[in-house]
């Protein structure tokens, strides 16, 4: 009866941490979300801000490639996000659950049960 009570509460306790893993999960997700729009909006920022600064100083943008300025814009303002990202992937792999197996729990102890 043990070994059911047993098999039973450690059945039950994968549902509340596959739960919680879900949750995490759901939490986590959400995150990256909102760190890619603040990353996505100081880009644009930083853009409206250099393209004022040289409007302003007399300089033109026609001289200056559009893509190459967002981009440098974009490595500089990317790096603290993509260690958030990263973070939070290794984060995503380690939310789960971990399965019971009742079978080898069963088999381990085959001979109490049987003798």
């Amino acid at each position: 009866m043990g070994q059911l009570v047993s098999d039973v509460t450690e059945i039950l306790d994968y549902k509340d941490a596959k739960k919680q893993a879900k949750s995490q999960r759901k939490e986590i997700l959400a995150q990256m979300a909102t760190d890619n729009t603040e990353k996505t909006n100081l880009v644009k920022k930083v853009l409206a801000a250099q393209r004022a600064k040289y409007g302003s100083s007399g300089v033109s943008a026609s001289g200056m490639t559009a893509g190459r300025v967002l981009e440098r814009l974009r490595s500089e303002t990317a790096a603290p996000y993509e260690e958030k990202r990263r973070n939070n992937l290794k984060k995503l792999k380690q939310s789960t659950a971990k399965k019971p197996n009742l079978l080898r729990s069963i088999l381990s102890r085959f001979d109490d049960l049987v003798g």
